[in-house]
């Protein structure tokens, strides 16, 4: 019988994690150990996730897992999305609050793409 957790990243899986951690200077100003931590809380949050869709299908619950993961594990809302809501923030009571260098970019990029 083994003793390990069912939710415990296989080693190969913890070996590519470290690869991709040196590979990316981006990365390389956080501890590995940390980014490993990270990596496998997610790991291990998907398979939970996965396990509960499973076991609602098995039961025949309409559109549970469905429904489950997209609860779970909604997708990041568009660029033309994330504009609208900048816009819909920045116009309150009747007047308009001044832009951040950020929220312009992100508009001007929904511009672009449109």
């Amino acid at each position: 019988m083994s003793t390990q957790h069912p939710i415990t990243p296989p080693p190969e899986l913890v070996q590519q994690w470290e690869e991709q951690f040196l590979e990316r200077p981006t990365i390389n100003g956080c501890f590995i150990q940390s980014y490993i931590a990270a990596k496998a809380a997610q790991w291990g949050a998907d398979q939970e996730l996965e396990a509960c869709c499973k076991w609602l299908d098995e039961r025949a619950v309409l559109n549970g897992a469905t429904a489950l993961r997209t609860a779970r594990r909604p997708k990041p809302p568009s660029l033309k999305e994330q504009a609208l809501a900048l816009i819909n923030r920045r116009i309150g009571d009747g007047y308009v609050q001044m832009l951040t260098g950020a929220d312009a970019d992100t508009i001007r990029r929904a511009l672009e793409a449109l």
